[in-house]
């Protein structure tokens, strides 16, 4: 794929994590030891690229950790935690973290001893964040957190899971988002894993928080900072998923490519018809685009453009998830039988792919954002 719009720094550190993934890579896009290659990646500076110099990171932004993630996925190991600890969480806290909460979690975020999770999603509120029922009142010095959460990844093997919640305003009376630090074995908080039918290192749960006893310092940021706080993450988490889907859909692509050139029915190999070459082309020329939305999202956000960064990492995320499932569907169906066998590892991506277009938040909710937000179009709900 085409760098020329990329640093020289930008390509080194996409040839260096590619040889990274292709060391750990295994015969399937989940077969490969995710703590050594978290470890890996961590000793390299990896996981901590976006993270500030003075906590142990490496200075850099999502453009450098969104890199990381997408060739380590078109190598077919891609860590999904990167989306959720370095990209959510850590930038979170050293945003809006206290110097204590930073000193606490950066230098272990960065060098891969501390994993943080991430829970939004409600059984009943859905892409809906306004109705989150999460809610957190004071008692004393404490806070008391009660409510649940569902398809949260990797809690049981993060540190501390990072919750948003609701509070009220004490001027307004009105409930407002509020994010809070969770230790895994904290009195209160339980987790029932979900059974999902794909299979991924990253395991789904539900959480369940009955009157979760946290102390003050677990509120993470300003009180009344709000949605500036939550969004400062779920911009480089739409970014993320872009880089997870377009090292996706560049992995299937790659291997239908070399099926392709190899396979052979008749006099030449397959991938000399039109009706299989052609197809491979537009998925190509789709996973580009996308990239070159993430990297304007990715250029937004380092530079501080909250706003326009919302935009464009919603497109890439959309964008990105559109042509990681067109790439897959093309490249199994390229391989025809072969396709669907573990040999090739490429069907079990057939279920992977989607998650790119439901997770974090739906295409049809980005449709709703672009055509209210960015064409003035007046709202449904």
């Amino acid at each position: 794929m085409s760098t020329v719009l990329e640093t020289d720094e930008h390509q080194a550190l996409r040839a260096a994590v590619g040889a990274l993934g292709r060391r750990h890579a295994g015969a399937t896009h989940r077969d490969y030891d995710r703590q050594a290659l978290w470890a890996d990646a961590a000793k390299l500076g990896y996981l901590g690229v976006s993270l500030p110099e003075e906590y142990g990171g490496g200075g850099g932004g999502i453009a450098e950790l969104s890199i990381v993630l997408e060739e380590l996925g078109t190598a077919g190991c891609p860590p999904l935690m990167m989306i959720v600890s370095p990209a959510i969480c850590g930038t979170v806290i050293a945003r809006f973290g206290t110097e204590a909460q930073k000193q606490r979690w950066l230098p272990g975020l960065a060098d891969g001893t501390l994993t943080l999770a991430f829970g939004i999603t409600e059984p009943d509120a859905g892409s809906n964040s306004h109705r989150i029922t999460t809610t957190a009142r004071r008692d004393g010095d404490d806070w008391l957190l009660t409510g649940r959460k569902v398809f949260v990844s990797g809690v049981d093997i993060a540190d501390a899971t990072l919750i948003v919640g609701r509070t009220e305003d004490a001027r307004t009376g009105r409930l407002k988002p509020c994010l809070f630090l969770v230790p895994r074995d904290t009195p209160g908080f339980v987790r029932n894993r979900i059974d999902m039918e794909l299979q991924a290192p990253e395991k789904q749960f539900e959480l369940v928080l009955d009157d979760v006893r946290l102390p003050a310092d677990a509120l993470i940021g300003d009180e009344d900072a709000g949605l500036l706080q939550l969004f400062a993450g779920l911009n480089p988490e739409r970014i993320m998923t872009a880089a997870f889907a377009i090292g996706m859909g560049r992995y299937a692509l790659a291997k239908a490519v070399d099926y392709a050139k190899t396979r052979q029915v008749w006099k030449e190999p397959i991938g000399s018809h039109q009706a299989l070459a052609h197809p491979l082309a537009q998925s190509y020329i789709e996973l580009e685009l996308a990239r070159l939305m993430m990297q304007k999202a990715a250029a937004l956000y380092d530079a501080g453009d909250d706003m326009g960064a919302g935009e464009a990492a919603n497109m890439a995320k959309y964008a990105a998830a559109e042509a990681c499932v067109k790439a897959v569907d093309q490249s199994v169906h390229t391989l025809g039988g072969n396709g669907l066998t573990r040999e090739y590892g490429l069907a079990s991506l057939i279920t992977a792919s989607r998650v790119s277009r439901i997770a974090p938040v739906s295409r049809e909710m980005i449709l709703n954002f672009v055509s209210h937000q960015s064409l003035g179009l007046p709202k449904s709900y």
